[in-house]
């Protein structure tokens, strides 16, 4: 069993920023029209928002605020499928004889983001980028819980998905729409994740999503299974 607070939270997705949006979507969930809207970064200077892909930008949009508070604070970022459009375009170039671009190679790795979030605040803290499964969520709580137990007094966990390339829509099923969640954790038990064998049904929205329901709403537990795993939540709402 790991124990843990969720201090704060922030999600976005396209169209879907603000809580009471949050609320909204969680009473009437849908996939929403992803159209390639750009969350707001303009806390950044103008030349460092340039460096940053679409899936960096949502990320630095919803933890930026939670960090704002701790200038020193570990981060997990999980995502399962990372900076997929930087990396065909690589391939792309590939394909056709063109030399590659050692800075759109050094962007397109999976810890990138965590690297340009270090840069930009100045902070060394220990950060850790993880491609989960379907259960990446569960996975970087886990991380973020040892860092905690560790003597961490908070860490931010980033899960972000960006919608893949249209060529590789027959093969990613799991995105509906770009989204990203931040959340602050903190040592307590307000919040316990347990993980046992057992199989069932998916989860018809990522867990992430999932978890931001239940966030909106007075569920106090929820069930995620992904291949034999099955992770239990529970969520002191007191």
């Amino acid at each position: 069993m790991t124990h843990f607070n969720i201090e704060t939270w922030r999600a976005w997705a396209p169209d879907l920023d603000s809580h009471d949006d949050w609320l909204a979507w969680h009473a009437s969930p849908r996939a929403v029209a992803d159209e390639g809207q750009q969350p707001d970064v303009s806390f950044l200077p103008a030349m460092q928002r340039r460096r940053l892909s679409r899936l960096a930008r949502m990320a630095f949009h919803v933890s930026w605020p939670l960090a704002e508070a701790h200038p020193h604070l570990p981060m997990v970022f999980v995502s399962r499928h990372g900076e997929t459009p930087r990396t065909l375009a690589i391939l792309a170039d590939l394909a056709r004889d063109e030399p590659l671009s050692p800075t759109q190679f050094s962007l397109s790795v999976h810890n990138a983001i965590i690297g340009l979030w270090s840069i930009q605040r100045g902070d060394t803290s220990e950060m850790t980028a993880l491609a989960g499964e379907g259960d990446g969520l569960e996975q970087g709580i886990l991380e973020a819980a040892t860092l905690l137990g560790e003597g961490a007094p908070a860490v931010l966990l980033v899960v972000a998905e960006e919608t893949p390339p249209q060529l590789y829509a027959p093969y990613i099923d799991d995105v509906p729409f770009s989204y990203a969640l931040a959340l602050l954790l903190t040592p307590g038990d307000t919040c316990q994740l347990s993980l046992r064998a057992g199989s069932g049904p998916r989860s018809e929205w990522p867990h992430a999503l999932n978890l931001v329901r239940t966030l909106c709403s007075g569920q106090t537990s929820l069930t995620h299974h992904w291949k034999n795993r099955q992770w239990n939540w529970s969520l002191d709402k007191a």
